[in-house]
C-alpha cells in the first residue's frame, strides 16, 4: 500500500527500493521558498546497514519511481504487551501464548503508547517479528495536569496533560486529573473523552 512522504513515522517499516526498511529518523524540512522534503535515516531490515534518503513531501502513489513510498507487506498476529525490562518490550500472542521480545529501535515512537495488557498487531517479515501496529486510538487516564478554572471563560487555549503511560499531551482546558481521554498514538493527539 503506497503513502505519501508526509505519512513517514519512526519505525515505520517501508520498501525502499524494493528492500523493507525500517524508518530510524525523519525530519520534515521546508527550506525558505522551495518545495517541503522528508528527510529519512533508514535501516535495512535484511542487512542491518543504515543510510540516509530524501524524499519529496510531493511523493505519492501515483509516481511511478525510485521514490515511491510503499509499506512492506507483513505479516500480523495479535498478541498482548506484558511487560519492558529496561531494554526489550515482551509480547504473547494470544493464540499460541508464544512470546517474543522488540527492543527500542524495532518499537520507535509507538514504544511510549505501550501499557500491560494492551492487544495488538505484531508484524512479522519473513517469519522474523519486526514491529507494531497501533490501534487508531487508545484510552487512558490523565494522570497530572492544571485543574480547570471555575467560573473561567471558554478558550481555545490548550494545556499539557501527563497521562498513565508517561506521555504528555496537550487537551483541552475542560480535562481534568483522573479523567479518561481517547488520544490518538500516530499523531499524539487528543481525539475525545472517553464516554
Amino acid at each position: 500500500m503506497a503513502i505519501p512522504a508526509t505519512q513517514i513515522r519512526r519505525g515505520m517499516v517501508i520498501v525502499f527500493e524494493g528492500e523493507p526498511c525500517r524508518v530510524v529518523e525523519f525530519r520534515h524540512h521546508t527550506p525558505g521558498n522551495l518545495r517541503a522534503m522528508i528527510q529519512t535515516k533508514l535501516r535495512s531490515i535484511r542487512t542491518g546497514s543504515s543510510f540516509e534518503h530524501r524524499f519529496r513531501s510531493a511523493d505519492t502513489i501515483e509516481r511511478a519511481s525510485a521514490d515511491t513510498i510503499e509499506r512492506a507487506s507483513l505479516e500480523q498476529h495479535e498478541m498482548e504487551y506484558l511487560y519492558s525490562d529496561g531494554s526489550h518490550h515482551h509480547f504473547m500472542n494470544t493464540e499460541t501464548f508464544e512470546q517474543i521480545a522488540l527492543s527500542d529501535d524495532e518499537l520507535g515512537d509507538a514504544a511510549q503508547w505501550l501499557t500491560p495488557g494492551l492487544k495488538i498487531q505484531v508484524e512479522f517479515y519473513d517469519g522474523t517479528p519486526i514491529g507494531i501496529d497501533l490501534p487508531p486510538s487508545l484510552e487512558l487516564t490523565v494522570t497530572q495536569t492544571e485543574p480547570s478554572l471555575k467560573g473561567a471563560t471558554v478558550s481555545n487555549v490548550n494545556k499539557p496533560a501527563t497521562l498513565e503511560n508517561g506521555v504528555t499531551i496537550q487537551v483541552p482546558p475542560f480535562v481534568n486529573e483522573g479523567d479518561r481521554i481517547r488520544v490518538d498514538p500516530s499523531e499524539g493527539r487528543y481525539m475525545e473523552r472517553a464516554k
